[in-house]
This record gives C-alpha cells, sequence and structure tokens, in this order.
C-alpha cells in the first residue's frame, strides 16, 4: 500500500519587498510636485497626465538619464525650455519625490527583526531615477542586502528578469523567496509565476495610494500591516515531500 506522502515546512532564505506603499506608506503627489511644471511654462495637470501615461517606459529608462527623461516630458508637453530652467525643473521633481516618500513607522523595525533572523532582503521597486538617489539616504539603506531598481535594470515587474535580478544578487533561487508588495505593477501575480510566494500588504492608507496596473487577479495570502506580512512570510508552508 502507498504510504501519504509526509509534509515539511519550508522556511524562506529571502524576502523581496516592493518598496512604494510597502515599505513606505501610501504615496501621492503632494503640492512640492508643482513647482517642476511651472518651471517648465506648463499646467501641472497636463505634467502629471504626461507622468502617468509614461510611467511604465519612465521607469525603464526608456528615456535615457533623469535629465533627459525631463526633456523628453518637456517635448511631449510642447515646451521650450533652457538647459538650466531644465535642471532646476528635475531638481524639484527629486526634491518633490523626497517630501512624499514616507517610510512606514514599522519598516526600519521589521527589517532588523528579518536581518536577525537571517533572513537575506532586498526591494524591487518600479521607478524612475529619484529613487536610486533617495534611497542612500533612507535608514532602510543599510539594512537591504540587495536593491533592484526598474530603471538601472531596464525591465520592470512583473517581468520576470526584475525578480531573477534580485534572486542572483541575494544568492537564492525563486522558490526560497517570499515577496511582499501592495500590487501595483501586476507585481504579486508576477512573483507566482515564477515559483516566488507572494503575498499583498493591504494596509489601510493604500486606498489613496498613486498605483498604476493594480494585481486585481491575485487571490493569494495578505496582511494589514507590514509587521504581519512579515510574520506570515516566516510562517513555514507544508509542501509534499
Amino acid at each position: 500500500m502507498d504510504s501519504e506522502p509526509s509534509l515539511s515546512g519550508v522556511m524562506p532564505r529571502a524576502i523581496l519587498f516592493d518598496f512604494y506603499g510597502t515599505l513606505t506608506s501610501a504615496c501621492t503627489r503632494g503640492p512640492a510636485h508643482e513647482l517642476a511644471p511651472r518651471l517648465l511654462g506648463c499646467e501641472p495637470a497636463e505634467y502629471f497626465a504626461v507622468l502617468n501615461t509614461s510611467f511604465f517606459p519612465r521607469c525603464r529608462g526608456a528615456y535615457g538619464d533623469a535629465l533627459d527623461t525631463m526633456r523628453w516630458v518637456a517635448s511631449e508637453l510642447g515646451v521650450r525650455v533652457t538647459p538650466a530652467r531644465l535642471r532646476a525643473a528635475q531638481a524639484a521633481r527629486l526634491m518633490a519625490v523626497r517630501a512624499d516618500t514616507h517610510l512606514r513607522p514599522e519598516a526600519v523595525p521589521t527589517l532588523w527583526r528579518l536581518r536577525r533572523a537571517g533572513i537575506r532582503l532586498a526591494v524591487v521597486s518600479d521607478c524612475a531615477w529619484e529613487l536610486p538617489e533617495i534611497m542612500r539616504a533612507l535608514p532602510v539603506n543599510h539594512l537591504l542586502d540587495a536593491k533592484v531598481f526598474s530603471v538601472q535594470v531596464g525591465c520592470s515587474k512583473p517581468d520576470p528578469r526584475i525578480y531573477l535580478a534580485a534572486c542572483a544578487r541575494l544568492d537564492v533561487v525563486p522558490e526560497e523567496c517570499v515577496f511582499v508588495g501592495d500590487g501595483g505593477s501586476r507585481e504579486l501575480t508576477g512573483a507566482q509565476a515564477l515559483g516566488i510566494r507572494a503575498i499583498r500588504l493591504a494596509a489601510p492608507d493604500l486606498a489613496d495610494h498613486l498605483q498604476f496596473a493594480s494585481d486585481d487577479g491575485f487571490a493569494g495570502e495578505s496582511a494589514v500591516t507590514l509587521p504581519d506580512a512579515a510574520a506570515l512570510a516566516l510562517t513555514p508552508q507544508t509542501v509534499g515531500v
């Protein structure tokens, strides 16, 4: 008679975190974002519309570096600006992104606890050039073993290459990882397609979060707080062996 399959708890070796809306509270465009379009000589609504429709190519670095990207935005808006004003507009955008980036109060303690548990940590973010610039000054920076920014690797979630880049830098395989994110860019189903266990952060503040390509098809695990998501990630799953 065939025996029943045994069950074994599987603990992750690494956790991959989304950044905006996951390690940070909900992100919206605050008043500081109105300076860049004023410097370009256009209405903020027109400027935001170009940013929204170009999000994914911009976050893959399709238009060049930060200044070249702002030059492309100005071209799309049909405005002509001097090099000095273009640089000022990009500096204003960097200032605005920095002003609107607020780590969740529990982000640092959560990452510390995971590191003490021996878990390898990475951030995997769809972002433009501003995040790599401001990340260096954030207190989570030194707690992360790897930082994978779409604008630097040239691909965005749910492209498998961005997850695999994080796995390679952490020296793990996808099946040894958990991905935690709010669900933008269809990141959760993208992770699952590679065999990465995915957990949605369903924090109440995310109702107002600026998000593109929401992962509406995801029906997996979820948690309301970042510490709860981390605790869930460390809960062994039972698999047949």
